[in-house]
């Protein structure tokens, strides 16, 4: 079956089962890395406020949603990416390359030079992943209350 990208509008009424899709896809990170993924604290509530703020997208699976990417305007010209999220059973079939050609589409078509993201440092297989679309580490970053980098932001050039 084809996989359909959709953004996320007004009309959408199926944050729950985007939840779940988010939660499950991030499962794999839980008791990895430390601190916990903020995903952990997202509810149905936070996605709508999140889709009315961000830029959302879906990708569907005939009318399942199988992953998702948020995007937010940063100044002066920096996309972030986001919650980009595939189920696991859906890995390894182009969707997350497809959400991630996406934010570079949007990206160039609205004047954005520089796609960032968040990568945390005990996903390496996340950093290599985002490094073979061009990324590159440009900062390393603390969270709150740790004395020790917890995440590398990653950044991409647009032309």
């Amino acid at each position: 079956m084809a996989i359909e990208i959709a953004r996320v509008d007004g009309h959408f009424e199926r944050y729950d089962e985007l939840l779940n899709v988010i939660i499950s896809a991030f499962a794999y990170m839980e008791g990895v890395i430390d601190p916990p993924s903020s995903a952990a604290r997202l509810t149905a509530q936070i996605l709508r406020e999140k889709s009315r703020s961000e830029m959302a997208y879906v990708a569907l699976e005939g009318a399942h949603i199988v992953g998702c990417i948020f995007l937010r305007p940063e100044p002066p010209d920096t996309l972030y990416v986001g919650k980009l999220a595939v189920l696991t059973s859906m890995q390894g079939k182009g969707i997350g390359i497809r959400l991630i050609r996406l934010a570079e589409e949007i990206a160039h078509t609205a004047g954005f030079h520089t796609l960032r993201l968040e990568v945390r440092v005990e996903l390496t297989h996340n950093q290599n992943y985002f490094a073979d679309f061009g990324f590159v580490r440009t900062a390393e970053n603390r969270h709150p209350g740790f004395d020790r980098t917890t995440s590398f932001e990653m950044r991409k050039m647009i032309s």
